[in-house]
């Protein structure tokens, strides 16, 4: 208990720093699925941690025990009281942080599906009349790609079959809910904080590598990618979220001007265990407090 329950978060960190090395070196599907399990994994072990430290101040007995047979005395304290007064006030951020991130995100979908609206079922393209160039790929049943006017008038004929194809990638992969299970994981786990950012680069690496092998020309795509982010880049001036001397799209462009990066599942199954190993540490840690409980009873 006294070092076990301390694994998920050094882990956490550890999972964290080689993040953007994993996203740099392995493909980017394999990358994004084991980074965002792992990622889960461990910030549920080290929110689990968190209770079993916050358990330590449990003073008394519970009743149930008490009607068995114990008396009531005081549990044996595994830890600092501080440490549990501190898990405690850790709790209590988790809630509010996820609390935060759930309403950001049911927010974000429900304003992208109203966009959708008056549009009949069954289509999957929207073409919306306006004079900002945008694209998005709105998650759901069906999902939906949204392009503007302004996006699709900027674009040659090629260059919008990789657009889409892009867009086509994300919904048919589900990336949202990869992005949406590490930003969840990121906000139980603020010590996670690179994962989350390198998932969300690997996911649109993801959907560039799917648009290249559907156009079937890596530098017909780099060269849409460039011209799309320039278009954005303009509309929005300075403040843009999307100019091309955004590092991330100068790598994205950079990385399909040469060849696929492998799988090396290797190094995805040394994620996975990875993002394993606080799990397990966080239930050596409970059955060492479980097998307290008898001794503060006896």
């Amino acid at each position: 208990m006294r070092i076990d329950v301390y694994i998920p978060p050094a882990l956490s960190v550890l999972l964290s720093v080689i993040s953007p090395a994993v996203g740099r070196r392995v493909a980017p599907a394999p990358a994004a699925r084991v980074l965002t399990a792992a990622a889960v994994g461990s910030a549920g072990a080290t929110v689990w941690s968190l209770a079993l430290l916050a358990l330590t101040l449990a003073g008394d007995a519970p009743a149930f025990l008490a009607r068995s047979g114990g008396d009531g005395r005081r549990l044996p304290e595994p830890v600092p009281e501080v440490i549990g007064v501190l898990a405690c006030l850790a709790l209590v951020a988790v809630g509010i942080r996820l609390g935060r991130a759930v309403r950001g995100e049911f927010g974000t979908r429900r304003a992208l599906r109203r966009l959708c609206a008056g549009h009949p079922g069954e289509t999957e393209l929207i073409v919306a009349a306006s004079p900002v160039p945008r694209a998005f790929a709105i998650p759901g049943s069906p999902g939906r790609i949204l392009v503007t006017a302004a996006m699709l008038g900027a674009l040659r004929p090629q260059e919008r079959r990789v657009l889409l194809a892009h867009e086509r990638a994300h919904l048919t992969h589900r990336h949202a809910r990869l992005v949406t299970a590490v930003t969840l994981a990121v906000a139980a786990d603020p010590l996670l904080g690179r994962v989350r950012p390198t998932v969300a680069f690997l996911v649109e690496r993801w959907a560039d590598e799917r648009a290249a092998a559907a156009v079937g020309d890596r530098t017909a795509t780099a060269r849409a990618l460039a011209r799309a982010a320039l278009t954005a880049g303009r509309a929005a001036g300075p403040a843009g979220t999307l100019p091309l001397t955004d590092r991330a799209v100068t790598r994205r462009i950079a990385a399909l001007r040469s060849a696929p990066p492998p799988p090396l599942w290797p190094v995805a199954a040394a994620v996975l265990a990875l993002g394993a190993l606080p799990v397990l540490g966080a239930a050596d840690a409970t059955d060492d407090l479980l097998r307290l409980l008898p001794l503060g009873l006896a």
